[in-house]
């Protein structure tokens, strides 16, 4: 009967565990495809940017849902960042900073295709003036279906990545588009 007791409680006990929530993690929403690397070349950012502040992240309670950490997104964007041959090469020498705020990581409650949206400002300033370039707040979405994981935590997890990810994603195409001649202008100002 101890036994049976005894097996029951590790059953319980890695169920419980299994469920905890787990954070975004970085590697995971890093942006590898897609970036039209023949307009990365005309960029006015390329091997120009350097990222100076992520806010607005939350870190994970492992007891409620899954979040986006500052930390994890800025790891994720620098390495999206690298990728695309937006990153500048030394820090000091970067003519242009970027700064990050997550202002909205909106996450259902239950569900079994979960939606997450992101809304992130980024904001480009040039070194020498101080000046705003850049500044835009882009909304991205991504669903984790039943079929990505039966497990609800891991499925918003997922859905946070991958939202994320969809997010760095625009920002790059958006960055990426404007050309030499605008770099100088306030580009997308809202």
């Amino acid at each position: 009967m101890k036994t049976a007791i005894q097996k029951a409680a590790a059953i319980l006990g890695l169920a419980l565990l299994s469920a905890c929530a787990s954070p975004a993690e970085f590697q995971n929403m890093v942006v590898t495809e897609g970036i039209d690397t023949a307009a990365t070349q005309n960029s006015a950012f390329k091997d120009s940017i350097v990222v100076k502040s992520v806010d607005g992240g939350e870190e994970t309670n492992p007891l409620w849902t899954s979040e986006i950490s500052s930390q994890a997104f800025e790891k994720a964007l620098i390495a999206s960042l690298e990728n695309a041959q937006l990153l500048a090469k030394l820090d000091e020498n970067a003519p242009y900073r970027l700064r990050v705020t997550l202002l909205e990581v909106d996450q259902p409650l239950f569900g079994l295709d979960l939606t997450v949206k992101t809304r992130v400002r980024y904001e480009i300033i040039e070194k020498g003036s101080d000046k705003t370039v850049f500044s835009e707040e882009i909304p991205a979405t991504h669903t984790a279906t039943f079929g990505d994981s039966p497990f609800a935590i891991q499925r918003l997890r997922l859905a946070n990545e991958g939202s994320a990810k969809n997010n760095i994603a625009a920002f790059i195409e958006r960055v990426i588009a404007i050309s030499p001649e605008m770099s100088g202008e306030n580009v997308a100002l809202k």
